[in-house]
């Protein structure tokens, strides 16, 4: 399909509501422990991963931490009475690894961990929003990557299961939805290939990003073996892995870009779920990395055999993809797809209208495409979107009635719950929706400088809260009212 045809194939509505849903399908809001939790040593919290990387010199573009964060550890009464106030139906957060067990090694439960967890979910559960929890966001705990490797070690499956059936124990019986892993993807490459994330390395970024997606994945498919062996029938929950995906459109109708464009969407996309759903890693790495990319034991293949019960979609905007022998990427990962991703139709104009991110742009028709790729090639799993959302930059200038009336936001909201219902309408089995994110918070490299939340946080003035035109669009639409109104009054 030319790159002319994207915007008439998958035409936008100008308005949605929840009527365009299935009755029982999931509205939340999203947030990650690093990024709001703050305590960083209270509560008998551990070092994580992220709390050595973003207090070295130099790795944070404005020399912040996530050590206060939002502090949602001491206010997360005041945010779970925000999240039901505004309607939604759950809460995706995530458990800190090294609140529960310091060092990771899974010898000691740190039991003010578990008693903090417990007071959010019985919080959740009172105002009527089920908890879907995420039990790793990127915060390993720092003793196991020092003393161990982290997930350079095989043993990390070992440590992440003790891990797992802890919180399964402890939590299991009001958690029903689960995600073991967020975003693997990221982990590997940003985090052992070009470095930007914690634990920052990139020395060996030939080898070592591959070793740790293929140790997620097994850390991943055991948590679900334990889930599946000793709580299922008890707990009645569900357990999924969450990917990210940015859709990748042919830039044109030559072969090679269309190649090219399947090539990204299995180095995206098939490096996880293919081992799941067939067996091995996608073809197209295979060829392209050789015995760079590790190999799967038959005992591995049948762990990870059918092991998950939905997935978890993350995604946030799309890319026009060419072929390319040397691409410009940094990164092993990138050059070794020989692609280039364009943000540009032909003429020149942005693929959509430009988000704070480098990255970010907003191209709606993108999470259409993706979810009915994701819906063909593995046989209409159910999904769950996990994470969608566009961010602001921060400015300290602006006045605060300025900040809170995002117009782009209720617009991307708009637009891409559109694009979801039309592919339910086509038939993928989408189950759930959760916005990124709750609250303004810390996002990750960039620091405090980017703001996704529907939650405006005053970092100025006691981090209060202060709800944004797109937390009101969500309101309305919950009420069934059309949204056409971007300001509340």
């Amino acid at each position: 399909m030319a790159k002319k045809d994207c915007l008439k194939e998958y035409g936008e509505a100008d308005e949605v509501s929840r009527s365009d849903f299935p009755p029982k399908f999931v509205f939340g809001v999203a947030t990650s422990a690093y990024q709001v939790e703050g305590a960083c040593n209270g509560g008998g919290r551990g070092p994580s991963i992220w709390d050595a990387f973003s207090h070295s010199k130099g790795t944070i573009i404005d020399g912040s931490n996530g050590d206060v964060a939002v502090d949602q550890y001491h206010r997360y009464k005041e945010d779970v009475e925000l999240i039901a106030k505004l309607g939604f139906d759950a809460y995706r957060f995530s458990i800190s690894w090294s609140r529960i067990f310091p060092d990771g090694l899974g010898t000691k439960v740190n039991e003010e961990g578990i008693s903090y967890y417990n007071n959010v979910i019985n919080s959740l559960l009172e105002k009527g929003i089920q908890p879907y929890v995420t039990l790793y966001h990127w915060d390993l705990p720092l003793y196991l990557h020092e003393n161990m490797g982290g997930w350079l070690n095989k043993k990390i499956v070992d440590y992440f299961s003790v891990y797992a059936d802890t919180c399964f124990a402890s939590f299991g019986d009001r958690v029903k939805d689960w995600i073991t892993i967020n975003e693997p993807l990221q982990t590997a490459i940003n985090g052992y290939d070009v470095g930007i994330f914690a634990p920052g390395r990139h020395e060996c970024s030939s080898t070592e990003p591959y070793l740790v997606a293929h140790h997620q994945l097994l850390a991943h498919a055991a948590a679900v073996s334990i889930y599946r062996s000793k709580y299922k029938d008890k707990q009645g929950g569900q357990v999924g892995l969450t990917v990210d995906c940015e859709w990748a459109e042919a830039n044109s109708d030559k072969i090679e870009d269309k190649i090219a464009a399947a090539r990204r969407l299995d180095f995206q996309l098939g490096w996880f779920l293919d081992p799941i759903y067939y067996g091995e890693y996608p073809k197209a790495m295979r060829e392209r990395l050789g015995d760079r990319l590790p190999i799967f034991s038959e005992e591995d293949k049948e762990l990870l055999k059918n092991s998950l019960d939905f997935v978890g979609l993350n995604h946030y905007t799309s890319r026009f993809i060419a072929h390319v022998r040397d691409a410009p990427e940094d990164g092993n990962f990138y050059k070794s797809q020989e692609m280039e991703r364009i943000a540009e139709w032909e003429g020149g104009e942005a693929i959509g209208e430009k988000a704070a991110s480098e990255w970010l742009y907003v191209v709606p028709w993108g999470i259409h495409k993706v979810l009915n790729y994701i819906a063909e090639r593995y046989n209409n799993p159910a999904i769950y979107i996990t994470e969608n959302g566009m961010d602001d930059e921060d400015n300290d200038t602006s006045p605060l009635h300025e900040m809170l009336d995002d117009k782009l936001r209720v617009s991307y909201f708009k637009r891409y719950l559109s694009a979801v219902a039309n592919a339910i309408r086509d038939g993928a089995d989408v189950r759930g929706y959760f916005a990124w994110s709750l609250l303004d918070n810390f996002e990750w490299a960039q620091g405090y400088t980017k703001r996704f939340g529907l939650v405006y946080i005053d970092y100025k003035n006691e981090l209060s809260r202060h709800p944004k035109s797109s937390a009101y669009w969500f309101l309305r639409f919950f009420k069934g009212g059309e949204g056409k109104h971007d300001k509340e009054q």
